[in-house]
């Protein structure tokens, strides 16, 4: 599933799926014997499991995060506000961003700024290259705002199983 689209779970999401969706999202490089053991399955009906919710979208990929604190380079925060919002613009600055390689992430958002950007750069002249590349270039981008990071004191890219838990059932958690 992509963006923030609000689709509720199939009643096929068991708890046992849960479970396998809560130990993929801590490490998806368990060995399926090591799912399947911690779910209390057999390894063929683990593997059946996590390729069905795969197909079924609600594993979207497997990936492996760097340590941004050993990498190095700049993280940054980046407000957009354009000058005109109707929905071709929004389109086509997106379209814009999600395939340059230093946008980590794009949201599009409401109230305040158009869209929220998460950029990774090797330097300050690589930002200023994605600067011309996004914003100046642009004619429509009316405004930009940077947050460079300082120090990160979370990132979990999680969702709460708990919470999936509460939406199945259609229920709100506290």
């Amino acid at each position: 599933m992509s963006g923030m689209e609000s689709k509720p779970l199939k009643s096929s999401i068991d708890e046992i799926d849960l479970r396998l969706l809560d130990l993929l999202q801590a490490d998806a490089s368990v060995a399926n014997q090591d799912l399947a053991a911690a779910v209390g399955v057999s390894p063929a009906t683990a593997l059946r499991r996590v390729r069905r919710l795969t197909d079924a979208g609600l594993i979207e990929r497997r990936i492996a995060i760097l340590a941004a604190d050993k990498v190095g380079g700049l993280q940054a925060l980046v407000e957009v506000q354009l000058d005109r919002q109707g929905a071709e613009h929004l389109d086509a600055f997106e379209a814009i961003a999600v395939v340059d390689a230093a946008v980590q992430q794009c949201w599009r958002t409401t109230p305040g700024p158009d869209f929220v950007l998460v950029l990774w750069v090797a330097d300050m002249a690589a930002y200023n290259a994605l600067v011309q590349r996004l914003f100046t270039q642009n004619a429509n981008v009316r405004n930009v705002k940077t947050f460079f990071a300082t120090r990160r004191a979370k990132f979990e890219p999680r969702i709460d199983v708990g919470a999936l838990r509460a939406i199945d059932s259609g229920s709100r958690a506290p």
